[in-house]
């Protein structure tokens, strides 16, 4: 069993027991053992001590996934300073304003996105560097190449020999201390910063070391295919290895499916941290129309089991082959995708989590999971449902536990309105427990009160809709007292099988009796509205809703 009191110390324990083990890499691209790493680190930190950074100052890191970007995170944690990860994918005006809010001395960025910021409106950055390479791109500092130049000088100077085990020293954090700042990319539109405490990281270290990722240890391989800057990816496809002494390979291009699967070949990973989207599209993409051919085989209850029993190895084989478990999480999984993987036996789980608890808040192994849900409280963690009756009334999903972070930065009402008066988080999610599992049914902010008093959950909806043919995915709105899907076909894979965009529309229009049928009375679909271009998406592709509500 893992046991941590300090975060920073765990980490230096872990890089020199792994001194000399590969640490970080880019896909095929450059590797950084421990070693490495621990020398770039003690680098940037002679920076900040010689230009006045102090523990707790801000350090922000704005760029794609990469080996560096690992290495900019570690070196402001290890340091005492406080990491700020901003998701790239927002646009440069919000990037301006967070770098504003946060307070941030010194941010590490590619340089595309620098080129589009303002530095004019950075009242407290001293530096701005590009993580490719670690040049300086702007600067208020006098002097700062000649005082770099000086650092680099005694630093080759006092470790002629190079950094080795017993020099690095790490800042000794405190439970309650404020570790990082995350920013949220939530489908309501306005970020807040989330401040996590070391306390909340440690427990979500503890959790994937002795509950969802004991496998592990110093051998294993990690794919990062999530935004490093979104604490999802942050805390199990980075953090976590590091503190174990595992190797983290970096996507670093656009994790398209056929790029995610390809590395999955070339690395082997351990573990799969992934979102439901990369195993729905398999399904609908691959074996759902080999079922379509041979649905009369799987009926037969032997043949059919051989056939499951092909595909999961087909499966297996396609995502790596090595891994313990699929950990799915980000949004919820398509029924009628986990019905079937269930049935199959595939080993892939569904958790829940959110940013504000550094994000895991529930879990169970795949071989315990029960189909719809989000698992049980892991450990150390309380749920509650405010509902008069939990296992069959709907309410809010509330939690309590030492992964539960400590408000929003610079924002006391937000603060205040996220926690309940006994000191609960509100996580704003609606659900129900029955035998210790979560069964989640949609955002408290998502729900639609029917004409005649009954609570629609829209994401309940769409999970069928979404499971009709050549639909990528589907949003129902509220419209003028009844309900509109805003659906985004399949018009590539509908044309291939010379299905043009006019007549798709028609034919999924026509199907909306069908699809009512198997929703109640008071959910039945009104109209459907088409897209020519997916739904804008936040960077762990849940839909941004916000922008589709219309007018009532």
């Amino acid at each position: 069993m893992l046991k941590i009191k300090s975060l920073n110390k765990q980490l230096e324990r872990s890089f020199r027991k792994n001194w000399w083990r590969p640490a970080l890499s880019n896909y095929k691209g450059e590797t950084m053992n421990y070693a490495m790493l621990a020398e770039r680190i003690a680098i940037i930190h002679r920076h900040y001590r010689r230009f006045g950074i102090n523990p707790g100052d801000k350090i922000a890191i704005c760029g794609r996934n990469q080996a560096n970007w690992g290495v900019s995170f570690l070196s402001a944690m290890t340091y005492g300073a406080v990491p700020v990860p901003l998701l790239h994918d927002f646009n440069p005006a919000n990037i301006n304003d967070l770098l504003v809010h946060s307070e941030a001395k010194v941010l590490f960025v590619d340089e595309l996105i620098w080129e589009k910021l303002d530095p004019s409106k950075f009242t407290d950055l001293l530096a701005a560097v590009n993580i490719a390479d670690f040049r300086i791109l702007y600067t208020t500092i006098k002097n700062l190449e000649e005082e770099r130049a000086k650092v680099i000088s005694e630093f080759h100077t006092e470790y002629a020999s190079g950094v080795r085990p017993e020099n690095i020293d790490y800042y000794r954090d405190s439970p309650e201390e404020l570790a990082l700042i995350n920013y949220t990319s939530g489908t309501s539109g306005f970020s807040k910063g989330v401040m996590i405490p070391y306390r909340a990281l440690i427990a979500n270290v503890e959790f994937a070391a002795n509950e969802a990722e004991p496998q592990m240890d110093y051998t294993s391989d990690m794919v990062a295919m999530l935004p490093s800057a979104h604490m999802y990816g942050l805390m199990f496809e980075f953090l976590f290895e590091m503190c174990i002494g595992a190797h983290t390979h970096f996507l670093t291009k656009t994790p398209s499916p056929k790029v995610i699967m390809t590395a999955f070949q070339d690395i082997h990973p351990a573990v799969i941290i992934s979102v439901p989207l990369i195993i729905e599209k398999v399904y609908k993409n691959q074996i759902k129309p080999m079922m379509r051919r041979f649905r009369f085989f799987f009926d037969i209850p032997l043949v059919g089991s051989v056939l499951r029993r092909s595909i999961r190895k087909r499966v297996k084989t396609a995502f790596g082959g090595s891994f313990e478990e699929v950990i799915l999480g980000g949004a919820a999984v398509n029924p009628e995708v986990e019905k079937f993987f269930h049935k199959m036996r595939f080993p892939f789980t569904a958790g829940y989590g959110m940013t504000e608890c550094a994000p895991i808040i529930t879990y169970s192994h795949w071989n315990r999971s029960k189909v719809g849900s989000a698992g049980k409280a892991v450990a150390g963690c309380k749920i509650r449902i405010d509902s008069k009756d939990p296992e069959k009334i709907p309410g809010e999903v509330q939690v309590s536990g030492p992964n539960v972070f400590l408000g929003y930065y610079r924002n006391e009402k937000a603060t205040a309105d996220a926690f309940t008066e006994d000191g609960w988080f509100r996580t704003g999610d609606m659900g129900i427990i029955r035998k210790g599992n979560l069964y989640l049914k949609g955002r408290l902010k998502c729900m639609i009160l029917s004409a005649n008093g009954q609570n629609i959950y829209p994401e309940e909806l769409e999970a069928v809709i979404n499971s009709a043919q050549y639909v990528v995915e589907s949003l129902v709105v509220e419209e003028k007292g009844g309900l509109t899907a805003i659906i985004y076909p399949d018009y590539v894979s509908a044309s291939i099988d010379g299905i043009e965009a006019e007549e798709l529309e028609g034919k999924l229009q026509s199907s909306i009796p069908e699809i009512n049928e198997l929703l109640p009375n008071y959910a039945h679909i009104r109209k459907m509205e088409f897209l020519k271009e997916d739904f804008v998406r936040t960077p762990k592709r849940s839909i941004k809703r916000y922008l589709y509500l219309k007018d009532n």
